[in-house]
C-alpha cells in the first residue's frame, strides 16, 4: 500500500480550501492518496501587530517548512503573495497554479467605493503596499491596521470598527464571499502584490519524484508572471515592510509588468512607478524582466525610499 502524500497547510478556511483544491486536483489526475495536515503558524498567532513589526510574511510558512524538513510534510500550499521571496536553502517553489482573480477588493457595510468614502473615513488594512497606495488616492483617510484571517476581518468590518476594509478579491471568491465585494480596484488604481491571487507549492529540493509530478501542474503563463513580479521584490530586498506593488499582464505574447514604490516611513510620499514589457519564454527570461523594472525604480530615485 503507497503511503499518502501530506500536504502542510495553515487551519484557516480559506488555507484549507487552497489546499483541498490542490489535494482533490492532485487526485483526479494523478490518482494520488492524499491527506492534509493542519498547522497554526507564528503569523495566525501574533495579531495585535504589524508582520512588518514582528518578521514579516514568512511567520505563514515557517512551520510548514519544519513539517517538510522533519518528513511529516510533503507539500506545503501558500497563497504565493505570503511566501518569502528567496525560500531557506533546501526547499523549492516547485509549481505555480492558475492565478484567481488577482486584484485588491473594496469591502463596506455603507459605501460603494474608496470616492464614496466621507473625509476622514476609517479603512482597515495592514498591508503597507495598500496604504501608500490608498493614500495617493485619498489622502485624508484615516488607515488603521486589520490583522486575522478572512472571516476575522470581515467580522470586524461588520462590528462597524471601519468604514471600509481592503483585502484580496481571491480569497473572497475562492471561499464563496464574492457578494461581500462592493467594487474591485483595477490594476491601473492599485497594483497588486507580487503573486497575488496565485497558488505556490513549496516541496523540499531533493524531494525529485514530487517535483516532477508538480511541474506537470504548473500553469505556465501565470509562473513567468509571479516570477518576474517576485523579481522585482527580490531585486530591492523585499519583504512585507516595503511598500512594494509588482503586477504582470500578459498581452498576447507580451508581458506588460507594472510596479510602484511608496515609502515605508513618510507614507503620504509621491510613489514611484514604473511599467517595462518583454516576452520571457522561461524563469530566468521573466526574473530578468522584473530586475529590469526594478532598476527602473532605482533610476527613479528607489534608494531614498528603501530601509537604510
Amino acid at each position: 500500500m503507497t503511503a499518502p502524500t501530506i500536504i502542510a497547510t495553515r487551519e484557516s478556511r480559506l488555507a484549507l480550501w487552497q489546499a483541498e483544491h490542490v489535494r482533490d486536483a492532485l487526485t483526479a489526475r494523478f490518482g494520488l492518496d492524499v491527506e492534509l495536515l493542519g498547522m497554526t503558524t507564528r503569523g495566525d498567532q501574533i495579531l495585535d501587530r504589524a508582520l512588518s513589526k514582528v518578521g514579516g510574511k514568512g511567520l505563514f510558512v515557517k512551520e510548514l517548512e519544519t513539517a517538510l524538513e522533519e518528513g511529516r510534510a510533503h507539500l506545503a500550499v501558500h497563497s504565493l503573495k505570503d511566501v518569502p521571496m528567496d525560500l531557506p536553502p533546501g526547499f523549492v517553489l516547485a509549481a505555480v497554479w492558475e492565478r484567481e482573480d488577482p486584484r485588491d477588493a473594496f469591502v463596506s457595510s455603507r459605501y460603494d467605493n474608496l470616492d464614496a468614502l466621507p473625509q476622514g473615513a476609517v479603512v482597515g488594512t495592514s498591508s503597507l503596499r495598500r496604504v501608500v497606495q490608498l493614500l495617493a488616492r485619498r489622502p485624508d483617510l484615516r488607515i488603521e491596521p486589520l490583522r486575522g484571517n478572512l472571516d476575522t476581518r470581515l467580522r470586524k468590518l461588520d462590528e462597524g470598527g471601519f468604514d471600509a476594509i481592503v483585502l484580496a478579491a481571491a480569497g473572497l471568491k475562492r471561499l464563496g464571499l464574492a457578494s461581500r465585494i462592493r467594487s474591485v480596484f483595477e490594476p491601473t488604481q492599485m497594483i497588486p502584490a507580487a503573486g497575488q491571487g496565485a497558488l505556490g507549492i513549496e516541496v523540499r529540493e531533493d524531494n525529485h519524484a514530487l517535483r516532477a509530478t508538480l511541474a506537470q501542474t504548473i500553469h505556465q503563463p501565470t509562473f513567468l508572471a509571479a516570477h518576474a513580479e517576485r523579481a522585482v521584490s527580490r531585486a530591492l530586498g523585499g519583504s512585507c515592510s516595503m511598500p512594494l506593488a509588482a503586477h504582470a499582464v500578459w498581452q498576447g505574447d507580451t508581458l506588460v509588468l507594472d510596479a510602484a514604490l511608496g515609502d515605508s516611513v513618510e507614507l503620504t510620499r509621491p510613489l514611484l512607478v514604473t511599467q517595462v514589457r518583454g516576452a520571457p519564454a522561461d524563469e530566468q527570461a521573466a526574473r530578468a524582466l522584473g530586475e529590469q523594472a526594478a532598476q527602473a525604480l532605482r533610476d527613479a530615485g528607489a534608494a531614498a525610499y528603501l530601509p537604510a
